[in-house]
Formats: C-alpha cells, structure tokens, sequence
C-alpha cells in the first residue's frame, strides 16, 4: 500500500502524467513517441504499422490522430485495449506461437512500414533477470521486424541500457542502414529506458 501510494503521488507530480491527462491521450508514452518522431519523421499518411505491446494503447492513438486516420494499425497486447477507429486490435500474449499465427492471420500480405515495440516485462526488481527479459522482448520485437517489414521499412524498440543492450544495437546495425539510440525527454531521468530507431530496412 505504502509503495502504491508513492507511486501515485510520483504520478501526480509528472508534468507529462498530467499533461497526458490534460490533453485526452491513454498514457504519457504518448510524448515519447511524439519525440521520436521529432526526432527522426517516421510517420506519414497511408502508412501500415504494427504496434507491439500496444495497451493502453497512446502510441496507436498519437498516431491516428497525427495522420488524421490515413493509417492502418494493428495492434497486439496481453491487456485489453479500447477501440480506435484505424486499429485492429489482437488481445494475447505476443510471445506465444498461437497468439503470433494469429497475428499472421490478421496482416496477411500487407506491406509493414512500420514496428514498433513499447514492450517492457513484469519487473521482479532481480536486476539480471530483469534485463534478460528486456532483451527478450525486444529480439523478438527485432525478430518479427525482419520478417514482415517491407524494403526501407522502420523498428522502433524500448530498450534498457545494461547487459546485451550493444550486442543487440550491432545485430540490428546488421540489417538496416540508420540505427541510433535515443532516450526522449518524457523518458523519466532516473530510468534506463532508450529507444532503438532503426530505419531503411535492408529486404
């Protein structure tokens, strides 16, 4: 209960938490991805995205609205997530087979611009473990990027600097032709989240 209530009151003085709150999005992720994309323009209208570990979904909704539904997004997390209006949402656990074919099933043949990956694991506060678990996500996060992205698509993935981290950014070096690592400002300080962005898919 003690630790609930800090992390409420943590909440309540976060600009962006509040912000997010004031503005209608689901989550302050929202901001994150609206500073990658400063960053780097990886949105633009028409385009196809797959959004990995989507719930509650702010990065589904930031992009909907910035391409003002001239987008298609499918979306994939083990919590529910509300509708939007330009996302198919599949509830499952991305890391089963089952759930993935499915996945499969629902993007058939289209061509992927985009996949993204705000995936994080459950934290056990076992900082080893917990980085094995980052990594995980994010290679098989980099994994399904390799085989459904379309020539001089883009992967945007979390990362947790620590363990792994730089073999990975080199794995990913391997296949596409601009990687850089980026921690946004709506990223908390004390945090060792970073964002892979990796564009020009090399097919």
């Amino acid at each position: 209960m003690i630790k609930n209530k800090q992390w409420r009151s943590h909440q309540n003085q976060d600009p962006y938490y509040r912000q997010a709150i004031k503005e209608g999005w689901r989550s302050r992720a929202v901001y994150k991805l609206e500073q990658i994309d400063k960053k780097t323009k990886i949105l633009f209208p028409n385009m196809t995205c797959l959004d990995l570990g989507a719930a509650p979904g702010s990065w589904s909704q930031y992009i909907e609205n910035k391409l003002k539904q001239r987008v298609e997004i499918i979306a994939i997390d083990i919590l529910p997530m509300d509708s939007l209006p330009s996302v198919t949402f599949l509830q499952g656990d991305f890391t089963k087979e089952d759930t993935y074919k499915e996945l499969l099933n629902i993007i058939k043949n289209k061509d992927i611009d985009l996949v993204m990956s705000d995936m994080a694991p459950n934290i056990s506060g076992i900082k080893v473990s917990d980085q094995a678990k980052s990594i995980y996500l994010a290679e098989l996060a980099f994994e399904v990027s390799k085989d459904l992205l379309k020539n001089n698509g883009t992967f945007v993935c979390k990362l947790f600097q620590g363990e792994g981290v730089e073999k990975f950014v080199n794995d990913v070096r391997k296949v596409f032709k601009k990687v850089k690592v980026f921690k946004p400002k709506a990223s908390r300080q004390d945090s060792a989240e970073v964002y892979l962005i990796a564009k020009s898919f090399i097919r």
